[in-house]
C-alpha cells in the first residue's frame, strides 16, 4: 500500500504542505502514519488526546479527522513558524488547543493518567521525559511513536538511541506493546488495567 491508495485524505493537508514547503520544513508526518492515527483515534469517543510535536499540523489534521465532536486534543510545538501554520489551517477547530512551548515544560505540568492517546513525534516525550509522558496515559490508553525504522536522515548515533528507547519500552510491564513495519516504523503501547 502506498500513499496514493489512502482514501478520504483530509483536504487541508495540501495547504499545510504548501505552507510548510515555503519555510523549508522537511520532516512532516506521512499519510500512512496519519491514516493509522485517525483510525485508532476513532476508537476513543469523548477522548482526551495529546500530540507532542505539532510540526506544521499534518498529523494533527489526521487526528482531528478521527476525533468525535466531544473529544479534545492538545498539540504542542516549540517552533513558532510551524505552529503558526497549524493555527492558520486548524485553529478554528474548538476541539484543538495549540500550545507553543517546549514539550518538556508542558509534559511536567500535565496531570497523570489524563490522556486516552498520546502521539509523541518529537524528542520530548520520546527520547527525554519518557517516564513522565508514559505516566500521562490512562489505563486502556495508547502511547504511539513513529520513525522507529532506520531512516536515511538519521544523524550518526541515532540508531543506538532508537534501540535504547525500544528496549526501555519493551521492559515497561505497565504496557502491552507491538512494533509495526508500517510507514516509518510505528510502535504502539496500550496501558494495561491494574
Amino acid at each position: 500500500m502506498n500513499d496514493t491508495a489512502i482514501q478520504n485524505k483530509p483536504g487541508i493537508i495540501q495547504k499545510i504542505d504548501a505552507d510548510a514547503k515555503a519555510i523549508s520544513f522537511g520532516q512532516p508526518s506521512d499519510d500512512l502514519t496519519g491514516v493509522f492515527l485517525r483510525t485508532l483515534i476513532a476508537s476513543k469517543p469523548a477522548g482526551k488526546f495529546l500530540e507532542l510535536g505539532t510540526g506544521a499540523g499534518r498529523a494533527t489534521a489526521w487526528i482531528l479527522e478521527g476525533m468525535s465532536a466531544d473529544s479534545t486534543l492538545i498539540s504542542v510545538e516549540s517552533d513558532e513558524a510551524l505552529i503558526a501554520i497549524a493555527q492558520k489551517h486548524l485553529g478554528h477547530d474548538a476541539r484543538l488547543e495549540l500550545i507553543c512551548s517546549r514539550g518538556e515544560d508542558v509534559i511536567v505540568a500535565l496531570p497523570a493518567n489524563e490522556f486516552d492517546f498520546i502521539f509523541a513525534d518529537t524528542w520530548p516525550g520520546k527520547y527525554n521525559h519518557l517516564a513522565e509522558t508514559l505516566n500521562l496515559v490512562k489505563e486502556g490508553g495508547f502511547y504511539i511513536i513513529d520513525d522507529m525504522l532506520p531512516q536515511p536522515n538519521w544523524p550518526e548515533g541515532h540508531a543506538e538511541k532508537v534501540a535504547a528507547l525500544i528496549e526501555t519500552l519493551e521492559n515497561d510491564s505497565r504496557f502491552q506493546l507491538v512494533k509495526m513495519s508500517w510507514a516509518s516504523g510505528v510502535i504502539i503501547l496500550v496501558k494495561k488495567t491494574e
